[in-house]
């Protein structure tokens, strides 16, 4: 068996975000709300913002893992002006954990959101997203379990329009999220995918400070 050949398909993230740009011009009218899962999402998020004139920020989502097993996800909590979870009912009942433990585990998630959001915004406080239109933003997905969750809960949030924007992703995960969204763009959806990260030239970790300086940058510029 030949080894798995490839061409990056983007320099990086920030190229990845302009050619998403090209892609999202017809929204530019809408004045969308840009969120970005942080932190590799904020690089690709921010031209996008810039080009269609929009607000950027960030969504920031926290899994809520089983008892003993935080890898087993029954849930998640997702930030914002009115925080919003999303749970996996069957999960739930088939393990059934003690009383009173996923609201438990819920505050200590929302209170790490908090901190995260300290971080990166500051005293800014978490954009309003009732009746807004929304573009979520990541450098790519490869199981969509964090983006699906975001999804739900801006659904939750009552956004109007819910547009879902990624450089790269599997052609089966992108189907499966197609129903949970007004629109999806996504650039590329190579085979075999094999992960996100091999098809940027450059996929070095985003940094806190980076997220912080284009996160001001942004915020200045609206």
């Amino acid at each position: 068996m030949r080894p798995f050949e490839h061409s990056p398909l983007f320099l990086d993230r920030r190229q990845a975000g302009e050619v998403l740009a090209d892609a999202l011009q017809h929204l530019a009218p809408a004045r969308p709300l840009v969120l970005a899962l942080p932190r590799g999402g904020v690089p690709v998020g921010y031209p996008i913002a810039r080009r269609l004139d929009a607000v950027l920020d960030l969504i920031l989502v926290r899994k809520i893992g089983a008892p003993g097993n935080e890898e087993l996800g029954l849930g998640a909590v997702i930030d914002g002006a009115d925080p919003q979870w999303v749970v996996n009912e069957a999960l739930i009942r088939r393990l059934a954990p003690p009383a009173g433990w996923f609201e438990s585990e819920m505050t200590r998630q929302l209170k790490e959101l908090e901190r995260r959001r300290q971080r990166y915004c500051g005293d800014r406080p978490a954009p309003l997203l009732a009746s807004r239109e929304v573009i979520l933003v990541d450098d790519g997905i490869a199981t969509g379990a964090t983006v699906r969750a975001a999804l739900k809960g801006l659904r939750k949030a009552g956004v109007a329009r819910l547009v879902l924007a990624v450089p790269v992703a599997p052609r089966l995960v992108v189907e499966s999220l197609q129903p949970e969204v007004d629109e999806l763009v996504c650039l590329a959806m190579p085979e075999p995918f094999v992960g996100v990260g091999l098809h940027y030239q450059d996929f070095s970790q985003t940094s806190d400070e980076e997220v912080i300086e284009l996160l001001g940058r942004a915020a200045s510029a609206a």
